[in-house]
């Protein structure tokens, strides 16, 4: 197994960052363009590893605003001050899985191609299900006090 690396991200404001350490290497990833209108108005695209690990930091209790949609069962972090889309997590018998936007990493970070995914195809089981195995366990939310 490789050595972790680190990287990081943010929000355009900076009130919301976050930490990712993987194993694999930014060109492994094909971050994954979710096809539902909410994730193509934001522009997302997804990266995790159920290897890796991590850890968002929110600067204000008011800092993150929460979207559900569709099945309801992912929570979309969205930074309240500039709109930016962040990550998205689920809440599962295991805990909290996330998987960090990938426009939103700092240091000039290049990835490997998109992958066009479509999760509004499955039902709502099948989308836990498969979050459950390619999403990034215990996700780490912490909020500190302005």
């Amino acid at each position: 197994m490789s050595e972790p690396r680190l990287l990081q991200g943010a929000c355009h404001c900076g009130k919301v960052r976050f930490e990712f350490r993987t194993t694999m290497s930014p060109a492994e990833f094909t971050p994954r363009a979710c096809d539902c209108s909410f994730c193509l108005k934001h522009g997302a695209s997804y990266l995790s590893d159920p290897d890796g690990s991590v850890s968002i930091q929110a600067k204000g209790s008011d800092a993150i605003g929460e979207y559900r949609q569709g099945s309801g069962g992912a929570r979309f972090l969205v930074c309240r001050c500039c709109g930016v889309l962040v990550a998205v997590l689920f809440d599962g018998d295991a805990g909290s899985y996330g998987a960090v936007n990938s426009r939103c990493m700092e240091d000039g970070v290049v990835f490997g191609a998109l992958q066009v995914v479509s999760p509004r195809k499955l039902s709502g089981e099948e989308k836990r299900r498969r979050w459950a195995k390619l999403w990034t366990p215990g996700v780490k939310l912490q909020v500190s006090v302005e």
